[in-house]
């Protein structure tokens, strides 16, 4: 029942020509969402460094390895959001 609503839902979008603006939308949303996250990871970051100086390498680290992360899911929003143009 489910699968018929989406399938449904999906004809209609195709329909009006919506499905391009959709996808170009769903990707500008994952690349902004990216960059909040990092840009709060690394105010987070410089935080705490400031308040335990002796600690920023580990810090600086964690910042980098948890920005990847993010980056990561973020590019994988854009493909799909890519993808779903072509397929």
């Amino acid at each position: 029942m489910l699968g018929m609503i989406l399938a449904q839902a999906a004809e209609t979008v195709m329909q009006f020509g919506l499905d391009k603006f959709g996808a170009c939308l769903g990707a500008a949303i994952a690349a902004i969402g990216a960059g909040i996250g990092i840009g709060k990871i690394g105010a987070a970051a410089m935080e705490a460094i400031a308040r335990q100086p002796e600690s920023a390498g580990d810090i600086r680290s964690n910042m980098i390895v948890i920005a990847a992360l993010i980056e990561g899911v973020a590019l994988f929003g854009v493909i799909v959001c890519v993808l779903s143009l072509f397929i």
